[in-house]
């Protein structure tokens, strides 16, 4: 049976991946094979090789000067040194007691004699596998070589990173496109039938007289246009595959159109939204416009709850290759230990909603995350200087 340590390892390799699909069928595994001939140029031997090792069983996932295969974790040289903390070089394995016995050195499956392993760790500390070199014949391997193999093994373990990132960002706009179909076709009915009362109502001979009454369902009707685009965008992104089209969108213009279709929540609130200059970005203007209204509809509903007029503020800041979008109110705030659970689905962070008897299920940040992620962004929050939260998103600039 696997021990504790044995099961978190399996956890972490599943997430890389790297066991159930082939790296060589994507880019890391370029990147994996080309850091093996790396390893097996800077130690001047024939053979190097990547191997992750589970409870059961050695994979080598990138080999050079052999075809690479899965042994038995107990034939495994690598699974006697690869949980230690430091490297293991042996000029003479038969020399060694640890090694002198295995099949790999006994020449029941091979003649190694030079043998030369960097462990493997993820960010967290756990060993996963390691980075070995090794020869048929006795030789040694200096300083600057070693050193030279414990950074090639960082450099593998941050191959198996951007491979990991890579596979949750794909997840994520799955998800994020099944999402958005489902929701557009949801709101698809509810939609038509409202429009048709409002297209009703403003050709009623009752409201010839009542100018606040008309204003307000032209209001009305062009919130409902603008829904049914967004509806029709939305189908647009599922059939898609859940892919941000890329296009400069202006920000400002995003954010105004956001708080036009929350004017009656704004209202209701007494709230103040101030907007400062936005910037130009790249990216889907549907979806930023998703992205605007749920921070603004967040911020309104959790700004200030002791009487005060609320307030809200919309900035951007330039940053190296793109704009940190910033939406702050006076609120109760998030705290610390919450802001990152309260980005998963169906989630509602403490801020006094439950308390308040506040509805809504907790989709709007869930929503907001995977729009971030959609166009290589993040998001994120932070105490606000109005007191309150401030959500961030990270966005590319649209130049």
């Amino acid at each position: 049976m696997p021990n504790a340590q044995d099961v978190v390892r399996a956890a972490a390799i599943a997430d890389y991946g790297v066991l159930a699909e082939a790296p060589a069928a994507d880019a890391g595994g370029a990147d994996l094979r080309g850091l093996t001939e790396l390893a097996a140029a800077v130690a001047g031997v024939p053979n190097a090789v990547i191997n992750i090792i589970d409870e059961r069983q050695q994979h080598q996932i990138a080999a050079v000067g052999f075809e690479a295969s899965v042994c038995s974790r107990e034939d495994s040289m690598c699974s006697r040194v690869f949980e230690g903390p430091d490297q293991t070089i042996v000029a003479d394995a038969r020399a060694d007691a640890r090694f002198a016995q295995n099949p790999f050195v006994t020449g029941e499956i091979a003649d190694v004699r030079f043998y030369a392993s960097s462990p493997l760790r993820t960010p967290g500390g756990l060993p996963i596998g390691s980075l070995c070199v090794f020869d048929d014949e006795v030789r040694e391997l200096d300083e600057h070589g070693a050193r030279s193999l414990g950074l090639l093994a960082e450099q593998v373990v941050d191959v198996l990173e951007l491979r990991r990132l890579t596979r949750e960002l794909r997840r994520s706009n799955e998800q994020l496109a099944q999402f958005a179909g489902q929701v557009s076709h949801d709101l698809r009915n509810p939609l038509a039938a409202l429009t048709g009362y409002l297209e009703l109502a403003a050709d009623s001979p009752e409201l010839a007289g009542a100018p606040d009454a008309t204003k307000a369902l032209s209001r009305a009707e062009s919130a409902a246009e603008r829904m049914a685009a967004l509806v029709e965008d939305l189908l647009d992104f599922a059939r898609i595959g859940g892919s941000a089209r890329r296009r400069p969108v202006a920000l400002g213009d995003v954010v105004r159109a956001a708080i036009a279709d929350l004017d009656a929540q704004i209202d209701a609130a007494g709230a103040t939204v101030d907007v400062g200059e936005l910037p130009v970005v790249q990216g889907d203007a549907t979806l930023l416009g998703a992205l605007a209204q749920n921070l603004l509809a967040n911020a309104v509903k959790f700004a200030s709850a002791d009487g005060a007029r609320p307030r809200v503020e919309v900035r951007a800041e330039r940053l190296s290759g793109g704009w940190r979008l910033t939406v702050d109110d006076d609120g109760p705030g998030v705290p610390a230990e919450e802001r990152e659970r309260v980005f998963g689905l169906m989630q509602r962070g403490d801020r006094a909603e439950v308390e308040a008897g506040v509805e809504g299920l907790g989709i709007g940040l869930s929503t907001c995350r995977r729009i971030a992620q959609a166009h290589g962004g993040r998001i994120g929050i932070d105490d606000s200087a109005l007191g309150g939260a401030s959500v961030w998103v990270l966005l590319p600039a649209g130049d």
